[in-house]
Protein backbone atom coordinates (compact mmCIF):
# COMPACT_ATOMS: atom_id res chain seq x y z
CA UNK A 1 0.00 0.00 0.00
CA UNK A 2 1.14 3.63 -1.51
CA UNK A 3 -1.34 5.08 1.42
CA UNK A 4 -0.47 7.74 4.42
CA UNK A 5 1.07 6.22 7.53
CA UNK A 6 1.03 7.32 11.29
CA UNK A 7 1.64 5.26 14.37
CA UNK A 8 -2.14 5.72 15.51
CA UNK A 9 -4.05 2.60 17.02
CA UNK A 10 -7.52 2.10 16.16
CA UNK A 11 -10.08 0.62 18.02
CA UNK A 12 -13.72 -0.10 15.75
CA UNK A 13 -16.29 0.89 18.14
CA UNK A 14 -19.31 -1.66 17.92
CA UNK A 15 -22.37 0.02 18.60
CA UNK A 16 -25.64 -1.79 18.83
CA UNK A 17 -29.14 0.73 18.47
CA UNK A 18 -27.04 2.92 20.07
CA UNK A 19 -24.72 1.58 22.96
CA UNK A 20 -21.49 0.50 22.79
CA UNK A 21 -20.33 -2.54 23.06
CA UNK A 22 -18.34 -3.38 26.47
CA UNK A 23 -15.74 -4.92 23.83
CA UNK A 24 -15.33 -1.45 22.03
CA UNK A 25 -14.42 0.37 25.85
CA UNK A 26 -11.90 -2.66 26.70
CA UNK A 27 -10.01 -2.92 23.57
CA UNK A 28 -9.68 1.01 24.41
CA UNK A 29 -7.82 0.65 27.32
CA UNK A 30 -5.52 -2.10 25.52
CA UNK A 31 -4.73 0.63 22.87
CA UNK A 32 -3.93 3.16 25.47
CA UNK A 33 -1.40 0.81 26.86
CA UNK A 34 0.33 0.31 23.56
CA UNK A 35 -0.28 4.12 22.25
CA UNK A 36 1.64 5.37 25.62
CA UNK A 37 4.85 3.04 24.94
CA UNK A 38 5.26 4.81 21.48
CA UNK A 39 3.89 8.41 21.63
CA UNK A 40 1.01 7.22 19.27
CA UNK A 41 -2.89 8.53 19.33
CA UNK A 42 -5.62 6.70 20.45
CA UNK A 43 -8.07 6.70 17.66
CA UNK A 44 -12.00 5.32 17.42
CA UNK A 45 -13.56 4.45 14.83
CA UNK A 46 -17.92 5.07 15.29
CA UNK A 47 -20.24 3.89 12.92
CA UNK A 48 -23.96 4.17 13.22
CA UNK A 49 -26.51 7.26 13.06
CA UNK A 50 -27.67 9.40 15.76
CA UNK A 51 -24.61 8.02 17.51
CA UNK A 52 -22.65 11.02 18.22
CA UNK A 53 -23.62 11.16 21.91
CA UNK A 54 -21.16 8.08 22.58
CA UNK A 55 -17.87 10.24 21.07
CA UNK A 56 -17.51 11.45 24.74
CA UNK A 57 -17.82 8.24 26.48
CA UNK A 58 -15.19 7.05 23.89
CA UNK A 59 -13.23 9.94 24.81
CA UNK A 60 -13.37 9.28 28.88
CA UNK A 61 -12.32 5.90 28.24
CA UNK A 62 -9.04 6.22 26.64
CA UNK A 63 -9.63 7.81 23.19
CA UNK A 64 -7.93 11.17 21.44
CA UNK A 65 -9.91 11.37 18.45
CA UNK A 66 -12.72 10.11 17.09
CA UNK A 67 -13.90 9.67 13.91
CA UNK A 68 -17.36 9.38 13.86
CA UNK A 69 -19.50 7.88 10.80
CA UNK A 70 -23.05 8.87 11.03
CA UNK A 71 -25.24 8.45 8.39
CA UNK A 72 -29.04 6.67 8.10
CA UNK A 73 -27.50 3.66 5.80
CA UNK A 74 -25.29 2.99 8.80
CA UNK A 75 -27.79 2.36 11.34
CA UNK A 76 -28.17 -0.77 11.24
CA UNK A 77 -25.13 -3.08 10.38
CA UNK A 78 -24.53 -4.29 6.82
CA UNK A 79 -21.31 -5.78 5.80
CA UNK A 80 -20.74 -3.91 2.61
CA UNK A 81 -21.60 -0.58 3.59
CA UNK A 82 -19.33 -0.70 6.63
CA UNK A 83 -16.20 -2.34 4.83
CA UNK A 84 -16.71 0.34 2.63
CA UNK A 85 -16.11 3.18 5.13
CA UNK A 86 -13.81 1.66 7.18
CA UNK A 87 -11.88 1.25 4.04
CA UNK A 88 -11.76 4.15 3.11
CA UNK A 89 -10.59 5.54 6.25
CA UNK A 90 -8.44 3.43 7.20
CA UNK A 91 -6.58 4.02 3.75
CA UNK A 92 -6.97 7.78 3.95
CA UNK A 93 -5.42 8.30 7.67
CA UNK A 94 -2.87 4.58 7.39
CA UNK A 95 -3.26 3.48 11.09
CA UNK A 96 -0.55 1.60 12.45
CA UNK A 97 -2.67 -0.67 14.58
CA UNK A 98 -6.68 -1.77 14.30
CA UNK A 99 -8.42 -3.58 17.20
CA UNK A 100 -11.72 -5.04 17.18
CA UNK A 101 -13.85 -7.40 19.01
CA UNK A 102 -14.25 -10.98 18.23
CA UNK A 103 -17.68 -10.46 18.06
CA UNK A 104 -20.72 -11.30 15.41
CA UNK A 105 -19.75 -8.34 14.12
CA UNK A 106 -16.38 -8.19 14.66
CA UNK A 107 -15.78 -11.72 13.07
CA UNK A 108 -17.50 -11.13 9.87
CA UNK A 109 -16.32 -7.64 8.91
CA UNK A 110 -12.36 -7.62 10.41
CA UNK A 111 -11.42 -10.47 7.82
CA UNK A 112 -13.10 -8.21 4.71
CA UNK A 113 -11.87 -5.05 5.68
CA UNK A 114 -8.51 -6.47 6.44
CA UNK A 115 -8.31 -8.16 2.60
CA UNK A 116 -9.33 -5.11 0.71
CA UNK A 117 -6.33 -2.98 2.59
CA UNK A 118 -3.86 -6.05 1.72
CA UNK A 119 -2.85 -6.80 5.22
CA UNK A 120 -2.46 -9.63 7.92
CA UNK A 121 -5.18 -10.50 10.81
CA UNK A 122 -4.81 -12.62 13.73
CA UNK A 123 -8.14 -13.78 14.79
CA UNK A 124 -9.22 -14.33 18.45
CA UNK A 125 -6.18 -12.54 20.53
CA UNK A 126 -5.77 -13.21 24.13
CA UNK A 127 -2.77 -10.61 24.72
CA UNK A 128 -1.31 -7.96 22.85
CA UNK A 129 2.08 -5.98 23.42
CA UNK A 130 5.07 -4.42 21.25
CA UNK A 131 8.36 -6.13 20.72
CA UNK A 132 11.56 -3.29 20.53
CA UNK A 133 10.95 -2.63 17.08
CA UNK A 134 7.43 -1.73 17.98
CA UNK A 135 5.94 -4.48 15.78
CA UNK A 136 2.83 -5.74 17.71
CA UNK A 137 3.01 -9.41 18.93
CA UNK A 138 -0.48 -11.25 18.92
CA UNK A 139 -0.94 -13.80 20.98
CA UNK A 140 -3.61 -16.73 20.39
CA UNK A 141 -3.39 -20.43 21.27
CA UNK A 142 -3.12 -22.33 18.69
CA UNK A 143 -3.00 -26.24 17.75
CA UNK A 144 -5.75 -27.74 19.55
CA UNK A 145 -5.02 -25.34 22.45
CA UNK A 146 -1.53 -27.31 23.10
CA UNK A 147 0.30 -24.21 22.63
CA UNK A 148 0.39 -20.41 22.43
CA UNK A 149 0.94 -18.82 19.12
CA UNK A 150 2.91 -15.05 19.06
CA UNK A 151 1.99 -13.83 15.49
CA UNK A 152 3.74 -10.71 14.25
CA UNK A 153 2.41 -8.71 10.84
CA UNK A 154 5.87 -6.99 10.27
CA UNK A 155 5.64 -6.14 6.43
CA UNK A 156 2.27 -4.65 6.16
CA UNK A 157 -0.08 -2.26 7.81
CA UNK A 158 -1.79 -1.85 9.56
CA UNK A 159 -1.76 -4.44 11.71
CA UNK A 160 -4.89 -6.04 12.36
CA UNK A 161 -6.19 -8.14 15.71
CA UNK A 162 -9.42 -9.36 17.02
CA UNK A 163 -10.06 -9.64 20.29
CA UNK A 164 -12.46 -11.92 22.44
CA UNK A 165 -15.10 -9.67 24.82
CA UNK A 166 -13.80 -9.73 28.44
CA UNK A 167 -10.18 -10.17 27.39
CA UNK A 168 -8.90 -7.07 28.19
CA UNK A 169 -9.51 -4.57 30.91
CA UNK A 170 -11.35 -1.16 30.25
CA UNK A 171 -10.18 2.31 31.98
CA UNK A 172 -11.83 3.66 34.70
CA UNK A 173 -14.47 6.53 32.72
CA UNK A 174 -13.47 10.27 33.45
CA UNK A 175 -13.48 13.43 32.32
CA UNK A 176 -10.69 13.47 29.36
CA UNK A 177 -10.64 16.11 26.28
CA UNK A 178 -10.00 15.03 23.11
CA UNK A 179 -10.74 15.59 19.31
CA UNK A 180 -14.15 14.40 17.54
CA UNK A 181 -14.18 14.24 14.08
CA UNK A 182 -16.92 14.10 11.37
CA UNK A 183 -16.28 11.50 8.66
CA UNK A 184 -17.98 12.31 5.30
CA UNK A 185 -19.69 9.03 3.89
CA UNK A 186 -19.47 8.90 0.46
CA UNK A 187 -21.99 5.14 -0.38
CA UNK A 188 -22.17 3.75 -4.02
CA UNK A 189 -25.68 3.72 -4.47
CA UNK A 190 -25.62 -0.13 -5.63
CA UNK A 191 -23.83 -2.94 -4.70
CA UNK A 192 -24.25 -2.98 -1.06
CA UNK A 193 -25.53 -5.90 -0.52
CA UNK A 194 -28.84 -6.78 1.61
CA UNK A 195 -30.81 -4.27 2.74
CA UNK A 196 -32.23 -4.15 6.40
CA UNK A 197 -35.96 -4.18 6.10
CA UNK A 198 -36.49 -4.87 9.91
CA UNK A 199 -34.80 -5.32 13.49
CA UNK A 200 -36.69 -7.80 15.92
CA UNK A 201 -34.25 -7.63 19.49
CA UNK A 202 -35.25 -10.10 21.53
CA UNK A 203 -34.32 -9.35 25.71
CA UNK A 204 -32.28 -12.20 27.44
CA UNK A 205 -34.06 -14.41 29.93
CA UNK A 206 -31.51 -15.34 32.23
CA UNK A 207 -27.77 -13.48 33.25
CA UNK A 208 -25.49 -13.25 30.97
CA UNK A 209 -22.51 -15.48 31.15
CA UNK A 210 -19.42 -12.84 31.05
CA UNK A 211 -21.60 -10.36 33.56
CA UNK A 212 -21.90 -13.60 36.29
CA UNK A 213 -20.06 -13.43 39.69
CA UNK A 214 -20.80 -17.10 39.81
CA UNK A 215 -20.10 -19.61 36.89
CA UNK A 216 -20.44 -22.99 37.25
CA UNK A 217 -19.11 -24.76 34.06
CA UNK A 218 -18.85 -28.64 33.07
CA UNK A 219 -16.90 -30.37 30.14
CA UNK A 220 -16.68 -33.79 28.64
CA UNK A 221 -16.64 -35.55 31.47
CA UNK A 222 -20.02 -34.05 33.22
CA UNK A 223 -21.10 -37.13 30.98
CA UNK A 224 -24.86 -36.95 30.10
CA UNK A 225 -27.54 -34.23 29.83
CA UNK A 226 -29.18 -35.96 33.06
CA UNK A 227 -25.84 -35.27 34.90
CA UNK A 228 -25.59 -31.61 33.72
CA UNK A 229 -28.82 -30.56 34.98
CA UNK A 230 -27.08 -30.66 38.42
CA UNK A 231 -24.58 -27.85 36.92
CA UNK A 232 -27.68 -25.91 36.55
CA UNK A 233 -29.21 -26.34 39.71
CA UNK A 234 -25.66 -25.49 41.30
CA UNK A 235 -25.32 -22.35 39.37
CA UNK A 236 -29.43 -21.69 40.32
CA UNK A 237 -28.78 -22.18 44.08
CA UNK A 238 -25.43 -19.49 44.07
CA UNK A 239 -27.42 -16.95 41.69
CA UNK A 240 -25.03 -17.53 39.03
CA UNK A 241 -24.59 -18.74 35.36
CA UNK A 242 -23.88 -22.45 33.45
CA UNK A 243 -20.91 -22.11 31.19
CA UNK A 244 -19.58 -25.37 28.84
CA UNK A 245 -16.49 -26.57 27.51
CA UNK A 246 -17.35 -27.52 23.48
CA UNK A 247 -17.71 -31.17 23.85
CA UNK A 248 -21.23 -30.07 25.76
CA UNK A 249 -22.45 -27.89 23.27
CA UNK A 250 -21.33 -30.72 20.32
CA UNK A 251 -23.94 -33.13 22.59
CA UNK A 252 -26.72 -30.61 23.07
CA UNK A 253 -26.25 -30.04 26.32
CA UNK A 254 -25.44 -26.78 26.56
CA UNK A 255 -26.08 -24.15 24.24
CA UNK A 256 -23.27 -22.27 22.09
CA UNK A 257 -23.79 -19.44 23.91
CA UNK A 258 -22.39 -21.14 27.22
CA UNK A 259 -19.18 -21.30 25.56
CA UNK A 260 -16.10 -20.56 27.39
CA UNK A 261 -13.36 -19.97 25.73
CA UNK A 262 -11.47 -18.80 22.46
CA UNK A 263 -14.12 -19.71 20.31
CA UNK A 264 -16.82 -18.68 22.62
CA UNK A 265 -17.15 -16.01 25.54
CA UNK A 266 -14.19 -14.68 28.16
CA UNK A 267 -15.44 -14.69 31.88
CA UNK A 268 -13.93 -12.91 35.23
CA UNK A 269 -16.59 -13.85 37.90
CA UNK A 270 -15.75 -13.66 41.65
CA UNK A 271 -16.45 -17.51 42.01
CA UNK A 272 -15.42 -20.23 39.10
CA UNK A 273 -16.50 -24.20 39.62
CA UNK A 274 -15.37 -26.15 36.75
CA UNK A 275 -16.57 -30.16 36.94
CA UNK A 276 -15.27 -32.16 34.17
CA UNK A 277 -13.12 -30.27 32.63
CA UNK A 278 -9.86 -31.45 31.17
CA UNK A 279 -8.34 -27.97 31.02
CA UNK A 280 -7.65 -27.63 26.94
CA UNK A 281 -6.05 -24.00 26.72
CA UNK A 282 -9.09 -22.92 24.26
CA UNK A 283 -11.32 -23.13 27.65
CA UNK A 284 -8.52 -21.80 29.66
CA UNK A 285 -7.99 -18.75 28.14
CA UNK A 286 -11.71 -17.84 28.99
CA UNK A 287 -11.82 -18.43 32.52
CA UNK A 288 -8.24 -17.92 34.04
CA UNK A 289 -9.15 -14.51 35.19
CA UNK A 290 -11.17 -15.24 37.47
CA UNK A 291 -10.47 -14.41 40.88
CA UNK A 292 -11.43 -18.07 42.61
CA UNK A 293 -11.45 -21.08 40.61
CA UNK A 294 -12.76 -24.99 41.98
CA UNK A 295 -11.78 -27.42 39.47
CA UNK A 296 -13.03 -30.67 40.34
CA UNK A 297 -11.91 -33.94 38.60
CA UNK A 298 -11.27 -37.42 38.80
CA UNK A 299 -8.05 -37.11 36.83
CA UNK A 300 -5.42 -36.14 39.25
CA UNK A 301 -3.04 -35.00 36.66
CA UNK A 302 -5.95 -32.55 34.96
CA UNK A 303 -4.37 -29.65 33.39
CA UNK A 304 -7.07 -27.76 34.68
CA UNK A 305 -5.28 -27.75 37.86
CA UNK A 306 -2.72 -25.98 36.82
CA UNK A 307 -4.88 -22.87 36.85
CA UNK A 308 -7.05 -23.50 39.61
CA UNK A 309 -6.71 -21.82 43.14
CA UNK A 310 -8.70 -25.03 44.69
CA UNK A 311 -8.54 -28.71 43.06
CA UNK A 312 -10.70 -31.41 43.92
CA UNK A 313 -9.45 -34.83 42.40
CA UNK A 314 -12.67 -36.98 42.88
CA UNK A 315 -15.42 -38.01 40.56
CA UNK A 316 -18.06 -34.54 40.53
CA UNK A 317 -21.07 -36.96 40.97
CA UNK A 318 -19.21 -37.15 44.60
CA UNK A 319 -19.04 -33.85 45.53
CA UNK A 320 -21.89 -31.91 43.91
CA UNK A 321 -24.94 -33.81 45.27
CA UNK A 322 -24.19 -33.29 48.42
CA UNK A 323 -22.61 -29.70 48.09
CA UNK A 324 -26.38 -29.19 46.50
CA UNK A 325 -28.19 -30.55 49.51
CA UNK A 326 -26.18 -28.54 51.93
CA UNK A 327 -26.92 -25.72 50.41
CA UNK A 328 -30.73 -26.06 50.18
CA UNK A 329 -30.23 -26.70 54.19
CA UNK A 330 -28.89 -23.56 54.77
CA UNK A 331 -31.00 -21.11 52.84
CA UNK A 332 -34.39 -22.99 54.19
Amino acid sequence: MDEKRSRDVWVFAEQRNGELHDVSLELLGKARELADKTGSRVAAVLMGYHVHKLAQTLVNHGADMVFVADEPRLENYRLLPYTHVFESMIKEHGPDIVLMGATAMGVELAPRVAARVRTGLSAHCVDLKLNENGNLLQVVPGWGGGVVATIACPDHRPQMSTVMPGTMKALPEEERKGQIEEIYVDLPDSNMGPEVLGVERVVAGEQPLEKAEVVVAGGWGVGSEENWSLLEELARLLGGAVGATRPPVDEGWAREGQMIGQSGKTVRPTLYIGAGISGAMHHVVGMDQSKHIISINSNPDADIFEASDVIVAEDFMKILPPLIEEIKSRIK
